[in-house]
């Protein structure tokens, strides 16, 4: 289902972007994270409901961030409603990465490939901020190979000269609300995943 969703938004969204060199930049990684979680399926690696709905949170928002662009996706509610003067759209999209701690958690759970429960917890969470550092600097490089309008619509910086070091705390801070959730939903349920796994 959540695959079917994504698929309709992609193609009607794909549909006269704001800006076409942008829209593909967005949409690129993001088409090939579903690619990787559709082989994933295929291959027989499995997650939980609860896993699949987290991490599709980012497929869908970068997606309609990819058709905006971040800075101007309708969002105003929102930064009205929290006092913002920036779009924070791209902000809560940046937090959104973090969500794919859980599925990461899950995945060595299942297979009790961590045995203390201190590193298998720090894995996801270093990994998310390894992606997150990653995407800055990746960001940082098409800005300026792309430059002018398209390379400022990727950055979507909004002239806040923090916005790097804020999207990697976002990515983080969402981490860390991912693997609070599996503690509180998830662990129990991996415990007897990982036996049928073992058997």
């Amino acid at each position: 289902m959540l695959l079917v969703l994504y698929l309709v938004e992609f193609v009607a969204l794909g549909l006269q972007p704001a800006d076409r060199a942008t829209w593909w930049a967005e949409n690129l990684p993001i088409f090939l994270i579903v690619v990787a979680l559709v082989v994933l399926y295929v291959r027989g690696v499995r997650f939980s409901n609860l896993a699949y709905g987290l991490m599709s949170v980012l497929i869908f928002m970068h997606t309609i961030g990819g058709h905006y662009t971040f800075e101007k996706v309708p969002f105003a509610w929102f930064n009205d409603l929290f006092g913002f003067k920036r779009n924070m759209y791209d902000r809560v999209a940046h937090f959104s990465v973090g969500f794919y701690a859980y599925a990461l958690l899950e995945y060595t759970d299942q297979r009790d490939l961590i045995r203390s429960r201190v590193i298998s917890y720090l894995f996801p969470l270093c990994v998310i901020g390894t992606v997150a550092m990653s995407y800055e600097l990746i960001e940082w490089v098409y800005a300026e190979l792309a430059g002018g309008d398209a390379g400022a619509a990727f950055l979507g910086s909004q002239g806040d000269i923090w916005d790097a070091q804020k999207d990697m705390l976002a990515d983080t801070s969402g981490a860390i609300l991912a693997l609070v959730l599996y503690a509180l939903f998830g662990r129990g349920q991996q415990r007897s995943s990982a036996e049928k796994y073992q058997a």
